[in-house]
């Protein structure tokens, strides 16, 4: 997959997570900072990162660095997902289902922040196993990683849209894809 250049989108960055962290050595305490951010522009590009530093805004600031490095693109299907999935990541588990128009995002913890700032308006979503926000982030993003398109299961399978999924053609106008 081409990489993504973060300079060309209008990315929208926010902080999911702060998380403080103590060393104590001969000399007293040494306190650093380990913050979780996420950046996407709302049209189907993503990324998460974690920055860590002495300072918060160094934190954030490495953290922002690293997101734009990891950015992917998630395909979107009418505001919404193309197909529902379950992924296991480490302890943390992510169900994402794709949902009617006007549902909103039915999402908690970091998985809400990640589908919005990718362009998710309708989606049901669960987190099970781990509550570790870090871990939920890393998971929801493997998750958006493993979606497929209309097209690309078609063109894999040596078929068409039409005769892969007949019902499409009557979505959007049969537009297919985001």
């Amino acid at each position: 997959m081409a990489k993504i250049n973060p300079d060309t989108l209008n990315l929208e960055e926010r902080v999911i997570k702060t998380n403080k962290c103590q060393k104590t050595t001969k000399g007293g305490r040494t306190m650093s900072w380990s913050a979780l951010v996420v950046v996407g522009d709302g049209q189907g590009h993503v990324g998460v990162g974690l920055g860590k530093a002495r300072a918060i805004p160094d934190a954030i600031r490495k953290g922002v660095e690293a997101a734009k490095k990891a950015i992917i693109l998630v395909p979107i299907v009418g505001g919404t997902l193309p197909h529902e999935l379950f992924v296991t990541d480490g302890a943390a588990e992510v169900m994402l289902k794709p949902a009617s128009a006007g549902t909103g995002l039915v999402a908690g913890s970091s998985m809400r922040t990640i589908l919005e700032l990718a362009g998710v308006h309708d989606v049901l979503g669960k987190s099970l196993g781990s509550s570790n926000a870090t871990n939920i982030a890393w998971a929801t993003i493997a998750a958006l990683k493993k979606l497929k398109r209309v097209e690309d299961v078609a063109r894999l399978r040596g078929t068409t849209v039409e005769a892969l999924a007949p019902w499409m053609s009557k979505l959007e106008g049969g537009h297919h894809g985001g």
